[in-house]
């Protein structure tokens, strides 16, 4: 936790109380729900709180705004950015129901207010958000295809409307045909070895319709 404020040190009581309960409430639902590697437990806050907070160094997001969090597995980067940001709406959503059971359970447990669930693929939701954010679930072509008609028309942050994508390693071929994405290394904004090669990805995209 002592990383966590390090970084983000504006936080109010409240949300820093939910990040502390956060390693607690893992620990004892991975017990029963493997949904985070026994190795990452250990080291919840840094590889996966703090993480997930990468996409708030490259955009914060606006009260009002929604965000999908498409294939969130056991929350991330959903949870942590929802307290991060609780005027935000945050939509997380994963095909495995054993994975939103935990969700909905750390969820309940933290008592947000901003999040709400879906155990489905994402092809079949519906709605429109400002952002679609995730880790690294597939390729970013493949990622594209499965989310690009959920962005919402009107942009109301400094970045437009789109994908921030938590990747890691060289992405040069996999985002060569996308000239309008910015690679933000995350080792610029956290001192931390573990983010020497993690990034960040924004793809702006069009509204569908």
């Amino acid at each position: 936790m002592e990383r966590i404020l390090h970084y983000f040190p504006n936080m109010e009581p409240q949300q820093i109380d939910q990040l502390t309960q956060l390693e607690s409430l893992y620990q004892d639902w991975n017990i029963k729900i493997n949904v985070v590697s026994r190795k990452d437990i250990d080291e919840i806050y840094l590889r996966h709180v703090l993480h997930s907070l990468g996409i708030a160094k490259i955009q914060e997001f606006r009260a009002g705004a929604s965000i999908l969090d498409v294939g969130t597995g056991g929350g991330f980067p959903g949870i942590p950015l929802a307290i991060l940001f609780p005027e935000v709406q945050f939509h997380l959503v994963d095909s495995i129901g054993k994975k939103i059971k935990v969700v909905d359970e750390v969820v309940a447990g933290l008592g947000l207010q901003n999040v709400k669930t879906t155990n489905d693929r994402v092809e079949n939701i519906k709605g429109h958000y400002d952002f679609i954010v995730s880790r690294a679930v597939a390729q970013m072509e493949t990622f594209v295809h499965w989310v690009k008609p959920f962005i919402a028309k009107e942009s109301k942050h400094e970045h437009k409307n789109g994908i921030l994508y938590l990747k890691g390693g060289d992405l040069a071929e996999e985002l060569a045909v996308y000239k309008t994405a910015t690679v933000y290394e995350l080792e610029n904004y956290f001192e931390e070895e573990f983010f020497e090669t993690k990034k960040v990805v924004h793809l702006p995209l069009k509204y569908k319709g």
